[in-house]
């Protein structure tokens, strides 16, 4: 009997554990979420890039959920179109705070989005994780980085186009803020190590008028063209140079908003031969990247790509929930703080906030086009960047002059309105 008394005690004890394990898992599952905006452009001329991201961004989110989630709560993912339209991002910007009121937004991808969501962020004290490189000139309190700085991105590839490309360049980018800032930083840098740039052209945003532009080019024959054309004018800019006549092995182009993603719209056969610069590139073989880019085909299929902006949205999602982690807690003033210290081995590599600037350390790297449409890495700085957002070719007060000009010049916009 005694034996029979233990087993049957033993029993009751298991039935009040499981018990108690099942509620415990019933009352994580009725949970509230974690809502998160994601805010990028899925129509529009930025489509052709940003869509890419989204996925990247709910692939990270669904992983994390597969997981467990978040103290011990679902992250809800709320997404946006910005319309590849400014103003829209503004304003989906505050309403995914105020009447969704989500915890954190990922998204963005233009310089002149990002400047007009700015003041948002800042005046609600809310924080956006913007995922692209960009021209520096700016760190906010309410904007994490995952995206290079000028001297993670540009002024590497420039001293490494001088070396083996040529010193006479010519520049051209769609007409709004990250382009022209972009080559005030490059023709700091092409005067500093004595170069020449020979033309300077700009097309506007989403436009497909480039003929003009090309024309110049021919014209001017400089060694290598400098890319920071954006969206679906890239298509439209490398068949006129075709056309033109002018190829990589020519003329080669190093580009700044090309990459894997973009190249799948574009006819790679004709690219081969041409450079881009940036932190990441699918063919980076280490084992954390082959395990990356096989998760998001087999999720998305088989013919889709990873490129920079994807793996810096992805990654910046897990910065984020590590930070959420740290602080025990999803609230944005509480997240704020305890992101400036979170590291985490991403795709690229290791990357790590500057808690000074809110701003990623990243390694820089340039690949060319194969005709497969993937890159393959002919340099990289072999170790992390400290991020340097405003290059010391111009004094702090002279850059925000500089852009302050832009502005006033664009009728308080952040980009040339066409008109």
């Amino acid at each position: 009997m005694g034996g029979n008394r233990l087993v049957v005690a033993i029993s009751v004890i298991a039935l009040i554990l499981g018990g108690g394990f099942l509620l415990f898992d019933q009352r994580t599952k009725t949970k509230a979420p974690i809502k998160v905006g994601i805010l990028h452009s899925l129509t529009g001329t930025m489509a052709i890039s940003e869509k890419s991201v989204v996925d990247a961004s709910l692939m990270a989110i669904a992983e994390i959920n597969e997981s467990g989630g978040l103290l011990g709560r679902r992250i809800e993912p709320v997404v946006v179109d910005g319309k590849s339209d400014w103003p829209t991002f503004a304003s989906e910007a505050e309403r995914l705070i105020t009447q969704e009121q989500v915890k954190i937004i990922f998204g963005c991808w233009t310089s002149a989005c990002r400047k007009t969501v700015r003041p948002v962020f800042e005046r609600l004290n809310h924080l956006l994780v913007y995922p692209i490189q960009y021209e520096g000139l700016e760190q906010s309190p309410n904007i994490i980085y995952t995206g290079a700085a000028p001297n993670q991105q540009i002024l590497p590839a420039v001293r490494w186009s001088f070396k083996n490309l040529g010193k006479k360049v010519f520049l051209v980018g769609s007409d709004y803020v990250f382009p022209r800032t972009a080559n005030a930083i490059i023709k700091d840098a092409v005067a500093a190590l004595d170069g020449e740039v020979v033309g300077e052209e700009y097309v506007l945003l989403g436009s497909h008028k480039v003929d003009e532009m090309v024309a110049k080019i021919v014209e001017a024959k400089p060694d290598v063209i400098l890319n920071t054309i954006n969206g679906d004018s890239n298509i439209s800019f490398f068949k006129a140079l075709r056309k033109a006549g002018i190829t990589p092995k020519q003329i080669p182009t190093l580009s700044f908003s090309i990459a894997e993603e973009e190249l799948r719209t574009m006819d790679i056969a004709s690219m081969a031969g041409d450079f881009a610069s940036w932190n990441y590139f699918q063919s980076i073989d280490t084992p954390e990247n082959r395990a990356f880019v096989r998760r998001f085909k087999d999720r998305y299929g088989e013919n889709r790509v990873t490129d920079d902006p994807i793996e810096a949205g992805y990654f910046g999602v897990y910065l984020w929930s590590q930070a959420v982690v740290t602080a025990g807690s999803a609230d944005t003033k509480l997240v704020r703080q305890a992101i400036k210290n979170e590291i985490f081995q991403a795709p690229e590599g290791t990357v790590f906030l500057n808690a000074d600037t809110n701003h990623t350390w990243k390694s820089a790297r340039i690949g060319q086009i194969r005709p497969n449409g993937q890159f393959k890495i002919i340099w990289n700085s072999k170790k992390p960047v400290r991020p340097i957002p405003y290059p010391y070719s111009r004094s702090r007060t002279d850059w925000d002059r500089f852009l302050n000009s832009l502005q006033q010049g664009w009728g308080g916009l952040w980009a040339n309105p066409g008109h």
